[in-house]
């Protein structure tokens, strides 16, 4: 008997999506409040555009208040945050976003980093955060942890050891017995790769960071030559989501003031061969799988390692978050392929089923063109208040190599030839930048880094023509400065 007929059909409580245009319709039309709480919107610029009753709570006022769905509340002169948390955990109760909130009828939460400050907060707010459990999320990210998932997931890391060294010859006692060679690196459990791993081949560059070293239980790794890279993935209940490939720009002096500092990402279709992208994006998959079992869903970033010569592929380590690679995900995936990668993890934490064909939805993901992120952050050690800053917004590199500001633009999907680039900044007018802070992002089209990993002259173009653009007078009394250790804005 059919509906209607005598027999009412029953309504899931829960909406089933079949396939993508469920998706879509059900994005745009969903009226649950989701914010991006953060430093500034960069890490998920964009998804306002496919999801409804989105919005982005930034300390920053990135777009001088014409981007519609960034709220910024107001603040008194400068503050000092001690990390990423403290800013989000600020914004959460200040007053304008409680009110803003509460006048919404709660609704979800994202953030890059959060703590237990920032959970309370949330839920006085009425706010269920949207990402995995703070306590799994601070497990997982342990690069320990990460080599114990890597051996469950059967997957590689580069040749490496776990223990504790209190010196550097016990540190080599370590080394030998586990045949890992003479030059080392050594990572610490925690924290952004740049500032805690070292290069250790000797007794001085042991004694130089022994007091970061000595009681920690280390990971102690073989030196290889390799190329660097990064990848994003999201474990959901149907499967893992693999982004595009990325490449890492590291260390140059002229974006970071940090030897090994990431400050940006490269991405091309021909990265690596094709035998070398498919193991890269196993592993990703694996790891996820391997991460779901254990209560993970959402988006994570792989780092990763390619040996030079034998193009083995290694784990690096993973980042249990909203990340970095994240802007280049996301604008690549839904260009190239019709759909953010965020989009399903958003659907793995609002209320529906869904059921889409992964396999054909990840074959569209691996078609892309050439883009290019650079992170900019001030190199030089010096204090200053800035009396005039570039502006966010769509600009223009002439044949001289100098750059203009076209239009103001929130997004950087408007960036339509090589010598355009969209720029979001940081700091503004009247703010103090320092060395270490991070000025701002740059997107654009092409690479900025050549085959052999040196910073192409548009690179330096680029970093040199927004850089410039900052005036400032020095700081003439004690300002607070957040330490760049701690609060890195992306």
């Amino acid at each position: 008997m059919t509906p209607g007929k005598g027999i009412v059909a029953k309504r899931s409580a829960r909406p089933k999506l079949r396939g993508l245009s469920d998706v879509y319709q059900f994005a745009r039309s969903s009226r649950t409040p989701i914010y991006f709480v953060s430093p500034t919107a960069y890490n998920v610029l964009g998804i306002d555009q496919w999801v409804g009753a989105f919005e982005y709570i930034t300390y920053f006022d990135s777009f001088d208040g014409h981007h519609p769905h960034v709220f910024v509340p107001h603040s008194e002169g400068a503050r000092d945050f001690g990390s990423f948390e403290d800013v989000n955990t600020y914004l959460l109760g200040h007053k304008q976003v409680a009110d803003r909130v509460h006048a919404r009828g709660g609704g979800k939460v994202l953030f890059v980093m959060f703590d237990s400050d920032t959970e309370e907060l949330a839920d006085e707010l009425g706010l269920d955060i949207a990402l995995p459990p703070r306590a799994l999320r601070e497990h997982v990210d342990s690069k320990i942890t990460t080599t114990q998932l890597a051996g469950e997931a059967g997957i590689e890391c580069a040749p490496n050891v776990l223990a504790r060294a209190k010196s550097f010859r016990q540190l080599m006692e370590r080394a030998r017995k586990a045949k890992l060679g003479t030059d080392l690196v050594v990572q610490t459990p925690y924290g952004d790769s740049g500032r805690t791993t070292f290069f250790i081949t000797n007794e001085e560059q042991w004694d130089e960071h022994s007091e970061k070293l000595d009681g920690e239980e280390l990971k102690i790794m073989r030196r290889i030559e390799h190329l660097p890279g990064t990848v994003e993935a999201c474990a959901t209940r149907h499967g893992t989501l693999v982004g595009p490939i990325q490449t890492d720009i590291t260390g140059f002096e002229e974006l970071t003031p940090y030897r090994g500092g990431w400050c940006g990402n490269d991405v091309f279709p021909g990265v690596f061969d094709k035998p070398t992208r498919d193991s890269i994006r196993a592993m990703a998959r694996k790891l996820g799988d391997t991460l779901y079992a254990h209560g993970y869903s959402g988006v994570f970033c792989v780092d990763f390692l390619v040996e030079n010569g034998s193009a083995q592929v290694y784990l690096g380590e993973i980042n249990p978050r909203i990340s970095g690679a994240s802007p280049l995900t996301n604008l690549l995936t839904s260009k190239y392929g019709g759909v953010p990668l965020f989009l399903f993890h958003l659907l793995e934490f609002l209320d529906v089923d869904w059921e889409v064909d992964l396999k054909k939805l990840q074959k569209r993901w691996e078609t892309y063109d050439e883009w290019s992120q650079l992170v900019l952050k001030q190199t030089d050690d010096a204090v200053e208040k800035i009396t005039r800053a570039p502006s966010s917004g769509l600009w223009q590199m002439r044949e001289d190599g100098t750059i203009e500001f076209v239009r103001l633009v929130t997004t950087w999907h408007t960036v339509g030839h090589d010598d355009e680039a969209f720029y979001l900044r940081v700091y503004g007018t009247d703010e103090y930048r320092y060395k270490g802070g991070d000025l701002g992002v740059i997107v654009t089209r092409g690479r900025m880094q050549t085959d052999d990993r040196q910073l192409t002259d548009r690179a330096r173009a680029w970093s040199k023509g927004i850089t410039s653009l900052f005036h400032g007078t020095p700081a003439d009394h004690a300002v607070p400065v957040p330490d760049p250790i701690y609060t890195k804005w992306f």
